[in-house]
């Protein structure tokens, strides 16, 4: 087998098959910090987002829209560093939350997390380090060097403590296209800076040789002019032990195979685990050094494509990296291969000991027992000890090299072998459970305890139980420590309770989960500590993971020693939870304290209410009897218990008894209530109160009011309702209330209920009262009052003549009710001098209005005179007092209009209507004076009072009722028009008034109405104010236009003092054209007059005239636009010219080309040119004069200054193929591309060519190119090809033109001269094998093995699949890694693509295990001899079930018994089938006997058949030993009888262990006379033969002789067995009856035998039986207690032998 690698490397995972674009897995895009998180900077679609790969779950992939240049992730947690631009923020991805930013002055070229909480930021002049912590701004660490000026860098790391910083970067030497590196090292004490030449770098802290401490070792590598050097340097020393020697800087050659001459390191990292150094070059090599010897241990190539960014690979001790193809590749060192690779192939033995030792690898155990060996036989202790120490897996660490140690001789002056291997290993590390017991023995006999317990401190010695058990006899507290570190729980134990400290042991047995005996411990503590054991056992009933004791047991055992106050203490910390299942407990808890005497303490157990699930009907009888009524209340259940008990009211707290009768039932509370009321109403009628109060709502006001009303308790029924009748707004409530009240004689608490109470009936309440006839009316008063019920009231005073009452009423209760109680008097025909008399008496504290009403209605309204004008006088100003006197005065015509007119606090409406039916002028002046518009306007209607009501109107100035008057549902609209135009407007003088009436003409739409109005006041009226005014000859107009238009001409001849432009606009609004230009001529408005003509009149011909006329640049502009929109482009560029307008250009512009109008556009552009400087303009110029094609004006303008945009002219001329004019555009601004392209269609094809050198751009080359191929010039299109081929995006273009064309040779020509380029790349050696395997198949083997390494094979893959090239197919797919798919084709084409040695070699290297059966396939049909060569090439990939399988079906197992015996180790069924098949078909007994004693897993019994058949002895004998082994002893048997075996038969039948098989046998060699056999089966089947059976069989057929020696064993036997059973008896009845001694002792003494249980005094005694626990007796069992004696029946075969039950 060949040699397996050092290292183990394998693809974690890959980046482009995550969905991560391939584009963007490069050194600027992608970051990994370490090997959690991989950040990757997409962008989509313009859109920029983060991408986050968390590499536990590579498949889970956070995407981040993130706007940053760059992202870094957090080593070890979910933060996100981003930088943009300048700016840097710190996210927290878990919290959501930014945690730092900072804004740097200069930009950053690099950055790195170099530990969890530091960022690293270098710019081009400094670097910097930045704490996530706190607020603080990135701190400058050093200056750059000037070495580092001009490189790009690609790495900054630090050593763990960050005082020791090195920054890479690597540049390309001019001249020599090498790559070299720079570092700067920076020590951050020293703050000193040093230069060094160097591509990769890395720290490490690494305990060198001699050192107690770890060492900062630097190691970097450089490859120079001189050669490749890795150098290990120590920076910062550890500690080192007195005389080692220093560490001696380290270097060693790095070797670069040929191939990769221009390869170099790119990246460095250590692993810690294993001490040895991984790099990565440039080309995808991986060299492992060691970190001590810098001596290399491994080289070879892992990667095709770059790998750019590496990290620490925890999980294997190596390291991890991403390369160019997007795969996640893992390096590492292989444990179980390194160091043999060492010694076999690098035989560097030392390197592989120290390696082995250092990171306790395997594969040196021989090297490391030769050392040990030497060194122990050089007497050499200290050496031989260290080596033990350090051996690999402790593989020295044994009994056996201690025992060496012990037994070896000690050199004088020396300490002890032992002490010195000791030593070592305590300098090493923890001394395992052997070697600390065996240390600790010699250090406790020489007294040296405080060293040992500093070696416990110290965690040096591996505790154990035995290390314990050989410390407690001489300090129990550090045996202690011992157990519980090594957590020998039952040891902690012992010694706790030993040393006393009982409470720790709960927590102990807590902590680690272990249950012990409790109750003894607790027994034990009792005897001498009750309180401690009661603490105690209180913990270990609390422990939170459940109680771990039984508390009736600790009871049981506290009741034992009469601790009544620590079991009652016990219980309460036990039972406190109040659990259901406790009740048993509970109840005897109770039950204890009642029982004796201590009812105090039951009472303050109720008190705290702890306890709710102990028998309640046993605890409440004897609390009954304890004198504890109230205990016993909240324990009874049934009523009659209750009944009894709750008369005890004496001894029962009142609060307490109202609280209880709240817990029963609405029908036992009210039953309660009634036997309390029957046995002693008069003690217990204040309590009976309070339980009424206190619960009214459950029991009912009803049945409460009954209770009281049964037993004639009015008194009771008082206090009851007075207070719930607060809280309850039942009426019956409220009125039995008052009716108690009333009983008990308490009217003053009768008059405040029906004063204030709102709840009552008032109805009841006042039948009631007047029933009751009380000597004070006021309830009835209030009652009446309250509820509106003052007529009946009064009638009922009235009619019991109670005046005073009622006088008492109307002026001390509610003066306000006045009016109704007079109605009620005058209803009642009570006299007017009374009824006046008692309303005086009132005076102002009655209300006027109701007052008046009330008498009003009875028509005796004169009555009220008196005291109307007597709150006249006082200074009323109420309306309804003024009302009334005014109606007054009406009626008795007493100076109305007088009164009327100097009255002002009378209500209008009220008296004007009053006075509408009696003086309508009365009515009308009522109605002015308030003015009641709508009142006035009805009257004046109704009575034809027209010309008051048109003079009312134009005084009154108010529009709103001026639109009320105008609408056409008025049928008096005509004649108060008429009124208004005759009458009321001539008479007015005030210009506001008339124009308030115009407006409301105008509103109502009386058009011709205002006209005549108008005309009226302003052409013919005398004032000069109105014939002059502005806005009355606006109106006349305006109504003129709305109205009669035919006037609207005559109006603006005639009047002149209008608002010329705002009225001419309106009647362009109204289509009168000619009268709005008449106006806009008449006012000298030209541009609003041409407006007409162009927009409404549409004649551009008078508009031309008219701008002729006026000769105004505006109305020449206005004409122009006019004449551009009608597409009279040229008059209108006229127009523009006349005007000197230029701001139109951009219309002119556009409608020119429609016009083909360049010549004028030309006129006009130079004009505008004069006026304004822009860009479109010249650029149209320029263009325009292309059109023309005037070449000469076109260069002067682009020779003199302007502002065209030349470029997009020139593009669109040439798009418009004027390629003349495009050609003189791109020549002035030097666009040699487009210059190109035109000289293309020119075909002036060197000139092109000249100018695409000048571009220089792949669109031109290709533009040219193709001109040149399609014109035949291939020497002009050879020279533009090589600038296009070097770019891998045009290539395929490029080809494809050539092929279009069909000129093969010379693309292919071409492709050949482009490998030489200097630029020459991929692309370039695919194309041409793809063009090699279409046109020259010949050619394409030879360029494939040539330039392999530089083709995109699976790109190449395809053309040659397509073309049939197998070969060259399976030589892509080899060097492609896809040896599946090599497999497959050499399988599909083994003519052209098969070859055996290849074969193997590929199929070793194949993944998919499909293919191994599809080659066994091939290979039965093509080279069946061959077969197994191949089989054991991936023999360790197989299905060996499925391989046999597949052969047995093809009839061809014979053709891989070879490969069978090969895998037959593994011991699979059903390859020991096939095997075993060919072995019987093949007569091989030999190996098949050998062969299934070592591979038992086959099909026996099928094996057994096949061999039982077989001509040969030695198979029939395999058959009968498979009979055997698989427990089918008769064939067995059966089979060696009839060969005449007869020890396998003996033997068989020994090993099959049944009597009646054995006993066949010795039948069998009796018939046969085959005394010998008969012999030996006695021996051997000694153990399975009857001793009766075989004495009858021998005396019978005269073989005693042969048979003696057997029964003289059998005898032997028996004998043993009888005398073992009588010492077991004696020694048990002895026991017996000292056991039974013992009892009857305890049982005399009035103690029990601590292993008899708990002692009850009351339990019966029962001797020669033990006792449970509790005191309950067992039944007794006589014989010792003892079932079965011993476990026999009745001793030898005996029933009831012996004295024992079977």
């Amino acid at each position: 087998m060949a040699q397996q690698l050092p290292i183990q490397f394998q693809e974690v995972t890959n980046l482009v098959t995550l969905g991560i674009n391939a584009q963007f897995v490069s050194f600027n895009t992608l970051t990994m910090e370490s090997d959690k998180y991989i950040c990757v900077r997409e962008e989509n679609n313009g859109q920029v987002q983060v991408t986050i790969i968390d590499m536990a779950n590579p498949s889970n992939i956070q995407r981040r829209p993130i706007s940053a240049d760059s992202a870094i992730m957090n080593p070890a947690q979910q933060v996100i560093a981003l930088k943009a631009q300048n700016y840097l923020q710190i996210f927290n991805l878990e919290a959501k939350s930014k945690m730092k930013s900072v804004q740097m002055q200069e930009p950053v070229v690099f950055w790195k997390w170099v530990s969890n909480g530091t960022v690293a930021l270098v710019t081009g002049s400094a670097v910097y380090h930045w704490s996530i912590e706190g607020q603080t701004e990135p701190k400058k660490m050093f200056d750059r060097h000037a070495s580092l000026n001009d490189t790009q860098v690609i790495n900054y790391k630090t050593n763990a403590d960050e005082k020791w910083c090195v920054l890479i970067g690597i540049k390309s030497e001019a001249g020599t296209n090498r790559i070299v590196g720079a570092m700067q090292l920076f020590s951050v004490e020293k703050n000193v800076s040093q230069p060094i030449e160097g591509h990769a770098a890395a720290f490490a802290q690494f305990t060198t040789d001699g050192a107690t401490t770890p060492s900062t070792l630097f190691t970097f590598a450089v490859k120079g002019a001189q050669g490749s050097k890795l150098h290990v340097i120590e920076v910062a020393p550890g500690q080192r032990a007195p005389g080692a020697a220093p560490f001696q800087k380290k270097q060693a050659d790095v070797y670069f195979p040929p191939e990769a001459a221009n390869d170099f390191p790119v990246a460095m990292q250590v692993s810690a685990k294993h001490g040895v150094i991984f790099m990565v070059t440039k080309f995808g090599y991986c060299h492992v050094h060691d970190l001590e010897s810098g001596t290399m241990i491994y080289m070879n190539r892992i990667s095709s494509e770059t790998i750019f960014v590496t990290a620490d690979h925890a999980s294997t001790g190596g390291l991890i990296g991403v390369n160019r193809k997007g795969q996640v590749l893992s390096v590492s060192l292989n444990e179980q291969t390194v160091v043999p690779y060492i010694v076999s192939q690098l035989k560097n033995f030392q390197l592989a000991l120290r390696l082995a030792t250092r990171a306790s690898l395997p594969g040196a155990e021989n090297l490391i027992t030769h050392q040990f060996e030497q060194l122990l036989g050089q007497g050499d202790y200290k050496g031989a000890a260290k080596i033990a120490a350090d051996s690999p897996a402790g593989s020295l660490r044994t009994s056996a090299t201690i025992q060496r140690f012990q037994q070896a001789p000690q050199q004088p002056g020396q300490p002890s072998p032992i002490l010195t291997y000791f030593g070592a290993l305590l300098e090493k590390g923890k001394l395992n459970q052997l070697e600390a017991l065996e240390l600790a023995k010699p250090v406790l006999q020489q007294g040296k305890k405080d060293l040992l317990q500093k070696w416990l401190t110290e965690d040096k010695l591996e505790c154990s139980e035995e290390l314990g058990d050989v410390i407690k006899p001489v300090d129990i507290n550090m045996a202690l420590s011992v157990y519980l570190k090594g957590n020998v729980s039952a040891k902690v134990i012992q010694c706790l309770s030993e040393t006393g400290q009982f409470d720790k042991i709960a927590l102990y047995t807590q902590k680690v989960g272990y249950t012990a005996d409790y109750a003894t411990l607790i027994e034990n503590q009792v005897r001498t500590n009750p309180q401690a054991a009661c603490e105690f056992a209180q913990k270990l009933a609390t422990n939170p993971q459940g109680s771990q004791v039984d508390f009736n047991q600790v009871t049981d055992i506290f009741m034992k020693y009469n601790c009544l106050q620590q079991a009652t203490a016990f219980l309460l910390e036990a039972l406190k939870n109040n659990k259901p299942e406790e009740g048993p407990l509970q109840t005897r808890l109770l039950e204890m304290n009642l029982m004796a005497g201590q009812p105090g303490v039951a009472d303050a157990i109720f008190a705290n209410d702890m306890f709710s699930h102990f028998d309640k009907q046993k605890i409440a009888g004897l609390c009954e009897k304890a004198g504890l009524p109230q205990r016993a209340l909240e324990s009874y259940e049934e009523i009659a218990d209750i009944k009894r008990c709750i008369t005890r009211t004496d001894l029962l707290n009142p609060e307490w008894l109202v609280k209880y009768m709240g817990t029963l039932s609405v029908e036992h509370a009210l039953e309660c209530m009634h036997h309390l009321m029957r046995t002693n109403m008069r003690a217990n009628l204040q309590v009976i109160v309070q339980i009424a109060r206190e619960y009214s709502e459950q029991l009912t006001a009803e049945k409460l009011i009954e209770l009281f009303e049964n037993y004639k308790s009015y008194e009771g029924l008082f206090y009851y309702l007075g207070a719930v009748a607060t809280s309850t707004e039942d009426p019956l409530v409220h009125f039995k209330y008052i009716e108690a009240a009333t009983k008990v004689g308490n009217f003053a608490e009768v008059e405040r209920i029906t004063r204030e109470d709102n709840h009552y009936d008032p109805v009841a309440v006042k039948d009631f009262l007047k029933e009751a006839r009380l000597p004070d009316q006021r309830p009835l008063i209030n009652v009446c009052d309250r509820f509106d019920m003052v007529d009946e009231l009064t009638q009922y005073l009235y009619n019991n003549n109670m005046i005073k009452y009622i006088e008492l009423y109307v002026t001390k209760v509610n003066p306000m009710q006045t009016p109704k109680v007079a109605g009620a008097l005058l209803d009642a025909d009570c006299g007017e001098d009374f009824v006046r008399t008692l309303i005086l008496s009132v005076r102002g504290m009655c209300p006027a209005e109701q007052l008046v009403e009330a008498v009003e209605h009875r028509n005796r309204l004169k009555l009220l005179q008196p005291w109307l004008e007597a709150r006249v006088n006082e200074g009323v100003q109420e309306p309804a007092v003024h009302n009334a006197l005014m109606k007054i005065y009406v009626d008795m015509n007493n100076k109305p209009e007088e009164h009327l007119a100097e009255n002002i606090y009378y209500d209008s409406k009220v008296v004007g209507e009053y006075c509408e039916k009696r003086d309508p002028h009365l009515a009308f002046t009522v109605y002015k004076r308030g003015l009641c518009d709508q009142e006035l306007i009805d009257l004046t209607n109704k009575h034809g009072l027209f010309k008051q009501q048109a003079r009312y109107l134009v005084e009154r100035q108010d529009l709103e009722i001026w639109e009320k008057v105008l609408t056409n549902e008025n049928k008096y609209k005509r004649e108060l028009v008429d009124q208004v135009v005759q009458t009321a407007l001539p008479e007015t003088k005030s210009a506001d008034v008339v124009s308030i009436t115009v407006k409301a003409f105008i509103t109502a739409d009386l058009p011709n109405e205002l006209i005549e109005l108008l005309d009226k006041i302003v052409l013919h009226g005398t004032s000069d104010e109105f014939r002059n005014n502005k806005n009355l000859q606006n109106l006349l107009l305006l109504t003129a236009i709305k109205a009669d238009k035919e006037r609207v001409m005559d109006y603006i001849n005639r009047l002149n003092n209008y608002d010329a432009p705002d009225i001419a606009n309106i009647a362009v609004g109204s289509e009168l054209y000619e009268e709005a230009l008449v106006i806009f001529k008449k006012h000298e408005h030209h541009k609003e007059a041409a407006k007409v003509l162009i927009e409404y009149i549409a004649s551009i011909e008078r508009a031309v005239d008219f701008a002729d006329k006026v000769n105004d640049p505006e109305v020449w502009t206005m004409v122009g636009k006019a004449q551009l929109s009608t597409g009279m482009v040229k008059e209108a560029i006229a127009s523009y010219v006349k005007a000197d307008d230029h701001t139109e250009f951009n219309a002119v512009i556009d409608a020119a080309p429609a016009a083909d109008a360049w010549a004028d556009l030309c006129t006009f552009l130079q004009m505008a040119r004069k006026k304004v400087k822009e860009q479109h303009i010249d650029s149209t110029l320029l263009y325009a004069f292309a059109k023309c094609e005037n070449y000469v004006a076109l260069e002067e303008f682009i020779s003199s200054p302007n502002v065209a945009q030349i470029q997009g002219i020139g593009d669109k001329c040439y798009n418009e193929a004027m390629y003349e004019a495009a050609k003189v555009l791109f020549s002035s601004i030097s666009n040699w591309s487009r210059l190109a392209s035109c000289l293309v269609h020119l075909q002036e094809y060197q000139a092109a060519v000249d100018a695409g050198r000048k571009a220089n751009s792949a669109k031109t080359w290709k533009e040219v190119n193709a001109a040149c191929v399609e014109a035949e010039e291939f020497r002009l299109a050879q020279i533009c090809a090589m600038y296009i081929i070097v770019n891998p995006d045009e290539l395929e273009g490029l080809i494809t033109t050539y092929e279009n064309l069909g000129h093969f040779e010379e693309v292919m020509s071409l492709m050949e001269s482009g490998l030489n380029l200097e630029r020459a790349h991929m692309g370039i050696f695919t194309e041409l094998g793809i063009l090699y395997a279409k046109y020259r198949p010949d050619k394409l083997m030879e360029h494939i093995k040539l330039f392999w390494s530089k083709l995109n094979i699976r790109k190449l893959l395809f053309s040659c699949e397509t073309g049939h090239h197998w070969e060259e197919l399976v030589f892509l797919y080899n060097h492609y890694d896809e040896f599946d798919n090599a497999c497959t084709t050499m399988i599909a084409h083994p003519s052209s693509a098969w070859e055996h040695s290849l074969f193997k070699e590929t199929i070793a290297k194949v993944t998919n295990s499909e293919i191994f059966y599809k080659s066994i396939q091939f290979y039965l049909e093509y080279a069946p001899t061959q077969l197994v060569d191949m089989l054991t090439v991936v023999i360790q990939k197989l299905d060996h079930v499925r391989v046999v399988g597949q052969l047995r079906r093809e009839g061809q197992l014979f053709l891989i018994k070879e490969y069978l015996l090969k895998v037959q180790p593994e011991n699979i069924k059903e390859v020991n089938d096939a095997l075993y098949e060919l072995y019987v078909e093949d007569e091989d007994h030999v190996a098949l006997a050998k062969a299934i004693d070592m591979f038992s897993n086959f099909d026996q019994i099928e094996m057994a058949k096949r061999c039982e058949g077989h001509e040969l002895l030695q198979f029939r004998r395999i058959a009968a030993k498979l009979y055997m082994n698989n427990e089918r002893y008769s064939q067995s048997v059966e089979l060696s009888k009839g060969d005449q075996d007869w020890y396998m038969a003996i033997k068989t039948t020994a090993d099959s262990g049944k009597q009646e098989l054995a006993e066949q046998l010795l039948h069998f060699f009796v018939e046969e006379r085959n005394k010998a056999c008969f012999s030996s089966t006695l021996y051997m089947c000694y153990d399975l033969l009857r001793p009766d059976v075989v004495m009858e069989v021998a005396w019978r057929n005269g073989l005693m002789d042969y048979a003696m020696p057997y029964m003289i064993q059998s005898m032997r036997h028996l004998t043993t067995k009888v005398d073992s059973l009588e010492k077991a008896n004696e020694k048990h009845e002895k026991k017996e009856e000292n056991d039974k001694k013992a009892a009857e002792e305890a049982a005399v003494m009035g103690y029990a035998d601590p292993g008899m249980g708990a002692y009850n005094g009351n339990a019966l005694t029962v001797y020669g039986a033990g006792m449970q626990g509790g005191g309950m007796p067992q039944q007794p069992q006589y014989g010792g207690g003892m079932g079965g004696g011993m476990g026999m029946q009745g001793g030898m075969g005996m029933q009831g032998g012996m004295g024992m039950q079977g």
